[in-house]
């Protein structure tokens, strides 16, 4: 019941309205794919002028890490189960050759990502928090701004880019609300969950 509940609490939290896109093309296209990519996502924390600034930026890394090793745990599990066919690389390896190029990702176009991975499609992701999720950046920014347990608003969107037209396949966005003590794992769960029922690599 413990661990029930707090999945309840999530399939009410997510079953509220979500703006989906799925090109017309996009199933067919996903069909192709041999190998994807899952790069960190972009996280943004909304910062209060008595916020910490330096606790504030950790917090941002260390939640994009986080949430991309959640994304690709949680894709891998549904492969393992054979409800996924496509390849994921590893976000190891994923992480060390976009580190390797020596460019920041944020000013990559999908083009020159695809290139440097050599995959087919490339999921992203930005995670917008009114508060930090991280356990970590969490304890910090309250040790040193003094942040309490207060409901955190999150703005999520999920993409899938087609290497090789560079086109935008599926896109997800949802918003909610969750208490600061919620983790970026059980936020993905909830969130693939939801968002997996209409992402094309997933059998049906």
């Amino acid at each position: 019941m413990k661990r029930i509940l707090p999945l309840l609490i999530l399939a009410i939290i997510f079953s509220g309205c979500a703006s989906i896109y799925l090109a017309p093309n996009g199933k067919t296209i996903a069909n192709k794919h041999e190998i994807i990519a899952i790069v960190k996502p972009k996280v943004s924390i909304k910062a209060r002028k008595k916020d910490n600034a330096d606790a504030i930026q950790e917090s941002q890394r260390t939640s994009s890490i986080e949430f991309q090793q959640e994304i690709y745990k949680y894709m891998l599990k549904r492969k393992s189960k054979g409800k996924i066919l496509v390849d994921i690389q590893d976000v190891e390896e994923t992480n060390a050759l976009l580190a390797k190029s020596g460019k920041d990702i944020q000013f990559l176009t999908t083009s020159e990502i695809c290139d440097i991975l050599g995959v087919d499609g490339v999921i992203t992701s930005n995670f917008g928090l009114s508060k930090p999720m991280s356990a970590g950046g969490a304890i910090a920014l309250a040790l040193l701004a003094g942040v309490g347990t207060n409901t955190n608003e999150v703005v999520v969107t999920l993409s899938i880019k087609n290497c090789e037209d560079k086109s935008l396949i599926w896109k997800y966005d949802h918003k909610y609300s969750g208490g600061i003590g919620s983790s970026p794992s059980r936020l993905v769960e909830g969130l693939m969950r939801h968002a997996s029922k209409k992402m094309p690599y997933f059998k049906r």
